[in-house]
């Protein structure tokens, strides 16, 4: 599918596979096995609706991002063929920028008490530097990445392998909530698809792909996290490890991907930067933004300038004052936020302490 879609176009094959018009058949693979697949394919797109799809995903708040649209993460291109044809998001930050200042921390589900403990400080430890996580939301590593980003104040994304209006696991339905109401949800899979071994898997990918590293906190030899941390390496990702003790079979994976796979020892969030942020990035004295003002574009320099400093305020009214739709002020805002410009509170959206929004000589709604 993605050869085919790579020579033909997302649109001409969707229209093929709805009217049975056989496209070009790709240069890649046999024959025999692209016409099966069609065949397939075919059976599938003839039971979808795209319009109540749609629909039904907007009534649930959840958007469709495809190739091309502002909010795609342009780095999941490197994947080339094994690209996601679409993601649909779920959250109050728009997904390309929640990933702009990001780092991926996986590993075990039965995380140890020691495991979760580093997890948890090294999400929040980033957090305090303005750097949001993606992880799985699985038990074990990802809820305490999750959770420790969300404690320190910033974003943070859960690539899930089912469908958004499922909660799995269960047990982290809350969690989901959190990170709709203070980051972003995202998966392949439309509404009503349940996770499956293979989806697990297959979603490593874009988790390894939408950061510029990876960080292994604990993992088994027969761990998930090593199928992600595989993917990192081979999209020329920095690929990190946290070492544990030697005597524990849950720190196995770290220690062969610091002694086989040449991974990088880390053990605090300064390790972590270090690798990953541009350079002097890091060192950046006060400002705690991704970026500089004055590189924000006209439209969200506005937006910025109708952030209160001190209450909240919503996003409607945000939208109001700087003259543009809902929409785009959420676009917008997603921004600012993972750019550590602004802040999400109970009472509303409000510019971050000590970041370089927080200047005298702006507007002050």
């Amino acid at each position: 599918m993605g050869a085919l879609i790579a020579d033909e176009g997302a649109a001409t094959v969707w229209d093929a596979l709805r009217t049975g018009r056989r496209p070009r058949i790709p240069e890649k693979g046999p024959v025999d096995t692209y016409e099966r697949r069609f065949e397939r394919w075919r059976a599938q797109a003839a039971g979808v609706d795209p319009d109540t799809l749609l629909s039904a995903a907007a009534e649930s708040g959840i958007r469709l991002v495809v190739p091309g649209d502002p909010g795609w993460p342009s780095q999941l291109d490197q994947l080339a063929e094994h690209r996601p044809y679409a993601l649909w998001v779920r959250g109050v930050h728009d997904l390309r920028h929640a990933c702009l200042r990001s780092v991926a921390v996986v590993g075990a589900r039965a995380a140890s008490a020691y495991g979760l403990h580093v997890a948890g400080e090294l999400a929040w430890a980033l957090a305090e530097r303005t750097w949001s996580t993606v992880s799985g939301g699985a038990y074990g590593i990802d809820g305490a990445a999750h959770r420790g980003t969300l404690a320190g104040g910033a974003p943070t994304v859960a690539v899930l392998a089912g469908g958004l209006d499922l909660s799995y696991p269960r047990g982290h339905e809350s969690l989901f909530a959190d990170i709709a109401a203070r980051g972003t949800l995202v998966s392949e899979h439309p509404m009503g698809t349940s996770p499956t071994r293979h989806g697990f898997l297959v979603r490593n990918r874009i988790i390894a792909a939408l950061t510029p590293g990876t960080v292994v906190v604990e993992a088994g030899l027969r761990s998930g996290a090593l199928n992600t941390a595989r993917h990192a390496q081979e999209l020329r990702r920095v690929l990190m490890a946290v070492p544990g003790p030697v005597t524990s079979a849950l720190s196995a994976g770290c220690h062969r991907l610091l002694r086989e796979w040449r991974a990088v020892c880390v053990t605090d969030a300064a390790d972590i930067t270090e690798h990953v942020a541009h350079i002097g990035d890091h060192m950046r004295p006060g400002t705690g933004t991704a970026m500089a003002r004055d590189g924000l574009d006209e439209e969200s320099r506005r937006v910025l300038d109708a952030v209160p400093e001190r209450s909240g305020a919503g996003t409607a009214t945000i939208a109001a004052t700087a003259g543009i739709d809902l929409d785009a002020a959420l676009g917008r805002l997603g921004l600012l936020a993972a750019g550590g410009f602004i802040e999400r509170t109970l009472s509303g959206w409000r510019v971050r302490s000590g970041s370089s929004g927080d200047t005298g000589d702006r507007v002050r709604p």
